[in-house]
């Protein structure tokens, strides 16, 4: 029979891969973008909105990013977490693919310790 505190440790470990992934694999085409036009936020925005299916990935983005702050500032005072205001960080550094995942991660943890 399954330990349930296996389970979870299995979910949080996984939930910390995935933030991996979602910090190096999206990270990679930015750092490609600014090697090549630099701090150029004109011309990333205007690449961003380039054509409707861009339009369409940028805005579920953005609104998937307010879901997220709302989830992690409800899930997180609920829990007693502490530093909430790291993954709105991670949010605007990187994206929702690292901090969804991270605050899942350390999510898990708490409660595992709780």
């Amino acid at each position: 029979m399954n330990n349930p505190h296996t389970i979870r440790s299995r979910a949080g470990w996984l939930f910390l891969l995935l933030a991996v992934l979602g910090f190096v694999l999206p990270l990679r085409y930015f750092l490609r973008f600014l090697m090549t036009e630099g701090l150029n936020f004109s011309l990333f925005f205007s690449q961003l909105f380039q054509n409707n299916v861009s339009s369409f990935f940028a805005m579920d983005v953005f609104v998937s990013t307010i879901a997220l702050w709302v989830f992690v500032f409800v899930e997180g005072r609920r829990r007693r977490m502490k530093g909430l205001w790291i993954y709105v960080v991670c949010t605007m550094l990187v994206g929702v693919s690292f901090a969804l995942p991270l605050f899942l991660f350390f999510r898990e943890r708490q409660e595992q310790i709780s």
